[in-house]
């Protein structure tokens, strides 16, 4: 974006806001854990480095994106793994003879 006042630099975009984008949407794609850290890190970066220049820099937008995908990649990573615990604790459980999944089991004859 450039601006009328020959005084005034144009304004660029913050280069920690396209890195939280970018790391936002590979956590989907790519590094499931880890992109969301990164695009959480460089998303508070961004915004704190945007505050701070006084207009100078832009992708504000870029960086709450960024944000957003990162602390929800974080949170389905995080109910995955529970999920996953659940599963092994009630196999382990069942297959020792004890909880429901054993006596799923049992009514099918195993």
């Amino acid at each position: 974006m450039t601006t009328n006042n020959p005084n005034q630099l144009p304004v660029t975009t913050s280069p920690w806001s396209i890195v939280s984008l970018i790391s936002g949407i590979s956590s989907y794609l790519v590094l499931p854990f880890l992109g969301g850290i990164i695009a959480l890190i460089t998303g508070y970066v961004a915004r704190r480095e945007i505050k701070s220049s006084n207009g100078a820099l832009s992708g504000s937008g870029m960086a709450t994106a960024g944000l957003w995908l990162g602390w929800i990649n974080i949170i389905l990573c995080v109910i995955v793994g529970i999920l996953i615990i659940l599963l092994i604790v009630g196999l382990i459980a069942g297959f020792s003879g004890l909880g429901p999944l054993s006596d799923w089991l049992n009514s099918f004859g195993y």
